[in-house]
């Protein structure tokens, strides 16, 4: 019969080895739920993905008073800049790099798809979450009203 170390495929402490004791913290506070209530569980966003990127359509300004959210100079009348799906817009050369590290719209953080599926299951875990929430309170106010 093998022993709890081989099955776990450990090595027990060796005499003056002291326990990691910030290790079993960790270890503890994953077990508890806790990084998702502290909310160091979140994801960090990867970049949009290249067909999301691409379908972004070319929009012409029509009056010079607009600027750039991210470099804010003003839009020249008759340029080409990109619109997001959230309606804002930016010019080609500041948008597409910081859409090459997030996916996010970098004012209203509304966020394209990916090509990382993990990060993809992420999100729609979370929209599930959201839903069973709502659900568990209609079904709590139908109950309880």
């Amino acid at each position: 019969m093998a022993s709890y170390f081989e099955e776990m495929g450990w090595e027990p402490l060796q005499e003056g080895q002291a326990p990691n004791h910030f290790l079993h913290l960790a270890r503890l506070m994953q077990d508890m739920n806790m990084f998702e209530e502290l909310g160091i569980d979140k994801n960090l966003p990867p970049p949009a993905s290249a067909a999301a990127i691409a379908s972004l359509p070319d929009v012409t300004i029509q009056k010079s008073s607009v600027q750039c959210p991210i470099c804010l100079k003003e839009f020249d009348t008759g340029l080409q800049v990109k619109e997001m799906p959230c309606k804002h817009i930016f010019h080609s050369e500041c948008i597409l790099p910081w859409l090459s590290k997030t996916n996010s719209c970098p004012l209203c953080r509304y966020e394209l798809p990916t090509d990382n599926e993990t990060y993809e299951l992420y999100k729609a875990e979370q929209i599930r979450a959201k839903e069973r929430e709502k659900d568990l309170e209609n079904l709590h106010n139908s109950m309880f009203s």
